[in-house]
């Protein structure tokens, strides 16, 4: 058990006043009753009683007021809590074929439009990242069940060179793997939405990336954007922006995923379909005040109780 505000628990010093207080003045009775010499008619006038009776419903009253005190402490015990652990990545090409447009209003704008539906429309206890990759791949938001904060981060992607699909998925696998601590011997289920036009150019091969993919068991559905019949603009010359739907089909079905080409907000709800989800815990702080003072009320109900029946007064 542990005290959320526990500076609160200087109140109990007050308690050792009220102690010695008791003590002294349970002292004193003792010397006025020495200074009675005529015991015999002591006797008779105040009857004995048990002195372990006497202290009962004080102790029960100090009782009390300590109980009271800690609850102000804010109790709390650990408990597991249900977690879900379930994370898509999706991962967003922005290379520069991506600026042809044969797709209106270009590739990147509708690859940017499909990933931003199917995010709104995954369930909101699942986890979401987002990875983009150019030349090279960078994980712009770890998986998160903020929504609306990937979905901003999607509308800020721009335009690199290069094309570099296996490390767009080598740095989803490695999100997943940072989920949270116990990611890398517990992986979380997981899947990845890549979206591309498909041609890579640097570096590692996709059949890399698949193998380590299906390695970890996430299975990678992929997108294909563009027609194939158009070109770009690299350094003042016009260049075949191409299209490798190919290349793309066997990532997803060496990794178990699925293939799908432009966009389809429909169709996408079979990536997180397929992966469920997926109740993990975690170790939080829940709040006990109510049980302290469920004791403390007991606690006073018993003191009342047994100064009236001993004694026939509260006290």
């Amino acid at each position: 058990m542990t005290f959320l505000e526990p500076q609160r628990l200087w109140w109990l010093l007050t308690l050792l006043v009220l102690v010695a207080a008791y003590v002294f003045a349970q002292t004193r009775r003792r010397r006025y009753a020495a200074r009675f010499t005529n015991l015999a008619l002591l006797d008779q006038v105040v009857p004995r009683r048990p002195d372990v009776r006497r202290h009962v419903p004080a102790a029960l009253f100090m009782a009390t007021l300590a109980v009271l005190v800690s609850s102000l402490a804010l109790p709390a015990m650990p408990v597991q809590a249900p977690r879900e652990r379930a994370t898509i990545i999706v991962a967003v090409d922005v290379s520069l074929s991506m600026a042809a447009t044969d797709i209106e209003p270009d590739r990147l704008n509708a690859a940017k439009e499909s990933a931003q539906g199917f995010v709104e429309t995954l369930p909101d206890r699942f986890n979401v990242g987002l990875v983009s990759f150019s030349s090279a791949a960078t994980v712009v938001a770890s998986p998160t069940q903020d929504h609306r904060a990937v979905i901003g981060s999607i509308e800020n992607l721009r335009l690199g060179p290069g094309t570099a699909i296996g490390e767009g998925v080598f740095a989803s696998l490695e999100a997943i793997r940072g989920f949270d601590e116990d990611s890398r011997e517990d992986p979380p289920p997981s899947a990845i939405v890549l979206l591309s036009d498909g041609e890579n150019t640097s570096g590692r091969s996709i059949e890399e990336a698949a193998a380590a993919a299906a390695e970890a068991e996430v299975p990678v559905s992929t997108i294909a954007f563009g027609s194939g019949a158009a070109m770009i603009e690299i350094d003042g010359y016009q260049v075949p922006a191409d299209i490798d739907r190919e290349a793309l089909m066997e990532l997803a079905q060496d990794t178990e995923g699925h293939y799908y080409e432009a966009e389809s907000e429909t169709e996408l709800n079979d990536v997180y379909e397929d992966i469920g989800s997926s109740l993990g815990t975690e170790w939080v702080h829940e709040e006990i005040v109510t049980r302290f003072v469920l004791i403390a009320i007991l606690l006073g109900a018993a003191t009342a109780v047994t100064s009236l029946l001993w004694f026939q007064r509260l006290p």
